[in-house]
């Protein structure tokens, strides 16, 4: 079923939409959630509330991409679980090791009036990855969107753990003196 049609159901408030949804979306979010959650159980649930939180979010929204809306939704809801999980007992995944890298180059805003800062700092985020290479760009979302680990990376990209862990650090300080050249405190 086109994208349209499934959004259609939702502003219609018909359950058919989760069903749709699931059918079409349903490997696609939960690849997602277990590259972040390593784990099955934790990885359905997490699905399963995407299509809840999706019901909720349409209407009033409308989304232009209902996949990267509902990717958006799965791997926000996957790194809160993370972040739960990962207070309740300090060790963690790769979810945890990724974010915790990004900490040096990305402050981290959990107050409400910092919301617009953390607009400008996304908006940053994207212009620097506009100048990536295309190969730099992919190999620096599997690492940060989707949480793949390195030996993963690696393997997608056909490089060497060596390689791709030299350029995933050499992008998180390219990052770093972006944001700082743009004006925004670390």
């Amino acid at each position: 079923m086109e994208d349209d049609r499934i959004i259609e159901l939702y502003w219609e408030r018909k359950e058919e939409a989760i069903e749709e949804t699931s059918q079409k979306y349903g490997r696609y979010c939960k690849s997602i959630a277990l590259r972040i959650l390593e784990n099955m159980e934790c990885c359905e649930e997490c699905v399963n509330d995407t299509w809840f939180n999706a019901w909720n979010a349409i209407p009033p929204q409308r989304p232009t991409t209902l996949r990267i809306f509902l990717g958006r939704i799965t791997r926000n809801l996957a790194l809160n679980r993370v972040r739960d999980l990962s207070c309740e007992k300090r060790g963690g995944g790769q979810a945890v090791l990724v974010l915790d890298e990004l900490t040096d180059c990305i402050p981290v805003s959990p107050s409400p009036e910092k919301v617009l800062e953390d607009k400008e700092i996304t908006a940053s985020i994207e212009r620097w990855l506009e100048t990536l290479s295309k190969e730099k760009r992919v190999a620096f979302i599997r690492r940060y969107w989707y949480c793949d680990n390195l030996a993963d990376v690696a393997s997608f990209m056909g490089w060497s753990e060596s390689k791709t862990n030299s350029l995933i650090q050499r992008l998180r300080i390219n990052l770093k003196h972006h944001l700082l050249k743009e004006g925004i405190t670390l």
